[in-house]
């Protein structure tokens, strides 16, 4: 018998989220299983803040869904983005229940800001740009009170697969002894792999662990090619970049090049925007261009956190140009998802930045990502409660199951050559290189082939490198096969966008 009914891997919106409500609500024995401790998930480090339509013209969700269908570039699945844009009011309105404060005017009405790709202001905010460190303070006092087990400092190594079916993790806690950790359903909200890339905003624990596993079990996993890069990382020398917010190019923040002059539309999609800045800087040859927010009044009020990590640089934004470059900031696939959030494996579940669900589709709308956790996670919870058992053919899973338009190409991994792959900073650095924001048939196989390798080691750092090959791989073989430029995948040889290419490509192990 197992000893929970639901385990949670990862301490994000989406895991604590569906947590929370699986024993508050549900009274189910829930553990929470993360490799650091509860707040320190990547939802601490989401500054724009929640897109949702709390009501009140001109707003609409039908609005929103436009939106964020436009932003997907034709790989969205319409009915999960209509599921994120009708349930997310309520998700947001049952975590200020909790006790989020979110960003008021002087008359008690929630402030809204805009950011690129939207039509209207409706992202709500708390501390100006520290909305992922309020969500998750409220998150893990929730969890803290309600859920049962809580495994910090504990790495869960592989997926327990029995007769076909998810029964747990194998793990190894802070000591590093191994041990199962058993559960009649398991939910894998283990983030996404920014950490594959030299240059990226995500924490130092962002290593793909759930979508790995997920490969190696078999998983169908898909979209892994659209990594979304933020447009306006600070350089700097800090590691994970401070992130400038996409409020702050909404508030009136301008893009300048290396001779001062702007060059794009600042709110434009951030896959268009990093384009453009990555180009700029290969034509200029720099290794930075600008951010001017010289002109916006309140800087400080507005973005506290922005201004603290501005004074650390030694930077005061109401008289520098800000140095910026594109940062690895979101991956817009994962493992694939019913609207239910169950994957190709009975007893596996996936939420959050972990899952392509299909809302995001080819590259994820500013200030989707929190909302889809809360959304979906809790979602998750609902299906087990109803005894679902396995997968249905909705959302991104019709791609695998059938009956989508989209479609889905399965990709076979050949198994990885004898040699011993690069060590981390060096397989970071020829990823950012060769496999980021611009690619080409070339570059790509130069990044393939610093994948293609076996991992030498057994402890935690060699358990990341080892997931983080695996999720390059996976990614380098949907890129190359990804013959076209399409949301945040673009190739410099194939710039155009192919009608024959609005598929998904699903990834599986040899």
């Amino acid at each position: 018998m197992a000893d929970l009914d639901l385990l949670v891997l990862g301490s994000g919106v989406a895991g604590l989220s569906a947590a929370v409500r699986a024993a508050e609500l549900h009274g189910m024995a829930v553990g929470v299983l993360t490799k650091g401790e509860l707040q320190q998930a990547t939802t601490r480090w989401a500054q724009g803040g929640v897109a949702a339509v709390l009501g009140g013209d001109p707003d609409s969700t039908d609005l929103h869904l436009a939106d964020t269908l436009a932003a997907g570039a034709g790989l969205c699945d319409v009915d999960a983005v209509r599921v994120l844009v009708d349930e997310g009011p309520a998700r947001v309105h049952e975590l200020i229940a909790l006790g989020a404060a979110f960003d008021r005017d002087t008359e008690g009405q929630l402030l809204l800001a805009r950011e690129g790709g939207h039509s209207l202001p409706r992202i709500v905010h708390a501390g100006g740009a520290a909305t992922g460190v309020e969500i998750e303070r409220t998150l893990v006092e929730a969890v803290r009170a309600a859920v049962a087990v809580v495994h910090e400092e504990w790495f869960a190594l592989d997926l327990l697969v029995e007769s076909d079916r998810c029964r747990g993790v194998l793990a190894a806690n802070a000591a590093g002894e191994r041990m199962e950790v058993r559960a009649a359903n398991v939910l894998l909200a283990t983030g996404g792999f920014g950490q594959l890339f030299a240059v990226t905003t995500n924490p130092s624990e962002a290593t793909g662990d759930g979508v790995a596993m997920a490969i190696r079990a078999g998983v169908a996993v898909a979209d892994v090619e659209f990594q979304q890069f933020h447009p306006t990382a600070l350089h700097h020398p800090a590691m994970p970049r401070p992130l400038l917010s996409e409020a702050l190019r909404g508030h009136g923040a301008l893009l300048r090049d290396a001779k001062g002059e702007r060059f794009v539309d600042e709110l434009l999609s951030r896959d268009k925007v990093s384009r453009a800045i990555a180009a700029r800087m290969l034509e200029e040859d720099v290794e930075h261009l600008w951010l001017d927010a010289t002109g916006l009044e309140g800087f400080a009020d507005r973005f506290p956190t922005i201004t603290a990590d501005l004074h650390v640089a030694g930077l005061d934004p109401a008289v520098d140009w800000l140095p910026i470059a594109p940062a690895a900031h979101y991956s817009c696939g994962g493992v694939v998802a019913d609207l239910h959030g169950a994957s190709s494996l009975a007893g596996l579940w996936v939420a959050g930045e972990a899952a392509c669900n299909g809302v995001h589709g080819a590259n994820r709308l500013a200030s989707n990502s929190l909302l889809d956790g809360m959304v979906f996670g809790p979602r998750v919870v609902e299906a087990i409660e109803r005894g679902t058992t396995g997968p249905t053919a909705t959302g991104a899973m019709r791609s695998v199951l059938g009956g989508d338009d989209i479609g889905g190409r399965r990709l076979t991994l050949p198994p990885a050559s004898e040699r011993a792959v690069a060590d981390r900073d060096e397989l970071q650095r020829t990823m950012t290189m060769h496999g980021g924001v611009l690619r080409s048939a070339e570059s790509l196989q130069r990044a393939a082939t610093a994948c293609d390798g076996t991992v030498v080691g057994d402890d935690l750092p060699s358990w990341e490198l080892r997931n983080l090959v695996t999720v390059g791989r996976a990614l380098c073989a949907a890129a190359a096969a990804r013959e076209e430029s399409r949301g945040a995948h673009t190739r410099s040889d194939h710039p155009e966008l192919s009608a024959d290419l609005r598929t998904r490509f699903v990834v599986s192990p040899a």
